[in-house]
């Protein structure tokens, strides 16, 4: 006889016989299985894109959900995805993953901009819910952007620059803004609780790209090894116009630069050695990852203003005399340092208030969870229960 497949067995214990029927096929992988979700990212490197992918995909709740990651290629945290358990699926052939997941919801993680190589197989493959989070704020005009049901800026700034500059009616069915995910209860835990916010260090970390970069981070460094010459200047990711420059202005005692850091862990332990985080770059920030981990580490933050319609996100995340102090100029920017190294007890209670604003907004179990409710309701507004 027969056996009936999935939960065809409660139908039968009431003498109901159903056999191999396609919707009890599709109603038992929905009711008893978690949502399959497909992430998608370039490559998977160290870049904050890929980051905030990771952050998400090991803090979506696996009772609910089964998160899968994509990339066309590996990277440094292809290893780290593995090691907690996530499948990571790497190459060219994206048609082919996505035939083998049968994801329910997609999440792609990209600029912004037109990228026919990641939507069309989408399009093609009629996935149900595709969601992206749009790292850099950027329109994607084409016909095959209509393939995403949800466009996630990672800031409210970029949000309403989104809007500002394109026309397109404000939804927020279609369009919102969910901040990137930090663990900060990592580095809350992790971070030195008896910092002494006397020392007189500073701390920068970016990518080694020139477009992180802004004049401003080396040009209040004079000013202020002027006013206190055992000033050190922490430096990850330095470029070689800024080793050039050090030479030139015979900073080298002052000014150390560090090898790449891959783990939160090593983060903390950089930020460890100093008692603010100096940022300064000339495009801005869409979100500013590294300034929000610096505050879940409990330290001030300096930064500045970008100029016209660049990325302005840094001024979202510090608040101007309480979680860090904003710049306007080199002047300034040095005038920051030094009064935050005097001041040692103001400068513990801005990283205090800025260590309170990460827990509170970019908590990544509570930004995914966010997340979870997102994917939930456009799966409800397609019809699929989830």
């Amino acid at each position: 006889m027969d056996r009936p497949l999935g939960a065809g067995f409660l139908l039968a214990r009431f003498g109901i016989r159903i056999y191999n029927a396609p919707w009890l096929c599709h109603f038992s992988r929905m009711s008893m299985k978690s949502i399959r979700v497909l992430h998608i990212v370039k490559r998977l490197g160290l870049g904050g894109t890929e980051k905030v992918m990771q952050q998400f995909v090991t803090h979506l709740d696996t009772g609910r959900f089964e998160p899968t990651v994509f990339a066309f290629a590996d990277g440094e945290r292809g290893p780290q995805l593995r090691q907690a358990g996530i499948a990571t699926h790497i190459g060219a052939d994206l048609p082919a993953v996505l035939d083998r997941v049968r994801p329910q919801v997609v999440h792609v993680h990209r600029a912004g901009w037109p990228e026919p190589e990641l939507l069309r197989p989408l399009r093609r493959a009629g996935v149900p819910v595709v969601v992206e989070t749009n790292v850099f704020g950027r329109h994607d005009p084409s016909p095959l952007c209509a393939v995403i049901d949800k466009h996630l800026f990672v800031s409210r700034f970029c949000l309403d620059r989104f809007h500002q500059t394109t026309g397109i009616e404000r939804d927020t069915a279609a369009y919102d803004f969910l901040y990137n995910p930090v663990d900060t209860d990592f580095f809350s835990a992790t971070a030195r609780q008896d910092h002494d916010f006397s020392l007189p260090a500073a701390g920068r970390i970016s990518r080694p790209d020139p477009g992180k970069w802004s004049g401003l981070a080396l040009e209040f460094l004079p000013m202020v090894v002027r006013e206190i010459p055992d000033f050190r200047y922490h430096v990850i990711g330095g470029i070689p116009e800024a080793e050039a420059y050090v030479r030139d202005n015979n900073l080298e005692k002052n000014v150390l630069f560090h090898n790449t850091v891959t783990t939160d862990a090593e983060i903390c332990d950089f930020l460890d050695q100093v008692s603010l985080l100096a940022h300064a770059n000339d495009t801005g920030e869409s979100f500013g990852l590294v300034i929000a981990e610096a505050m879940a580490c409990g330290l001030p933050v300096i930064t500045h203003p970008a100029e016209g319609l660049r990325d302005n996100a840094q001024l979202e995340l510090v608040d101007h005399g309480v979680t860090g102090l904003v710049a306007r100029n080199a002047e300034e920017y040095a005038q920051a340092v030094i009064w935050l190294l005097a001041h040692p007890e103001q400068a513990r209670e801005m990283g205090r208030a800025g260590r309170a604003k990460a827990a509170e907004h970019y908590r990544s179990q509570t930004v995914t969870r966010q997340l979870e409710n997102i994917y939930v309701e456009l799966l409800r507004r397609k019809g699929i229960e989830s």
